[in-house]
């Protein structure tokens, strides 16, 4: 599945409609624990080249400060789309974790459905893009940015 980077919601063209991540910014978030306390876990990892491209991005565009950020939100054709992009604004929700230089943020909402997701760049000529391979992932569709999610 391949999705693109999105800019930050004031980027976004008008009359296109704001994510469920366009809340508020408040202070403070939280770190991902695993269920027996011990070692951290973070719903999603990043390759190497997924982390270089979004570095990439975010020193285009001018923004040193901001983390990418990913979720999930209802829609697409299969019941659930990606969503990637730059921000800089937290929300109580948030998780986070730092790879290689790169903070990247989850709202605790969307981390069940991309528990050991891995987020890949591939920079081919025909098809580049980043790429999420989800094993919550039931089916997904022909675009290659929504999924069903499996039943629980």
């Amino acid at each position: 599945m391949y999705v693109t980077l999105l800019g930050t919601p004031s980027r976004q063209k008008e009359g296109r409609k704001a994510s469920s991540h366009s809340l508020p910014a408040r202070r403070g978030y939280t770190v991902f624990v695993s269920k027996s306390g011990s070692q951290p876990e973070f719903p999603i990892v990043l390759t190497p080249r997924a982390i270089e491209r979004v570095k990439a991005l975010r020193a285009r565009e001018g923004r040193p400060t901001a983390f990418l950020r990913v979720g999930v939100r209802g829609g697409g054709c299969s019941g659930l789309s990606y969503v990637a992009r730059l921000d800089e604004e937290r929300t109580t929700l948030d998780l986070s974790q730092e790879f290689d230089g790169l903070e990247v943020v989850v709202d605790s909402k969307s981390a069940r459905f991309l528990a050991g997701t891995t987020l890949d760049y591939t920079g081919e000529l025909i098809g580049s893009g980043f790429r999420f391979d989800n094993p919550n992932a039931e089916r997904g569709c022909g675009c290659g940015t929504s999924f069903t999610p499996r039943a629980s």
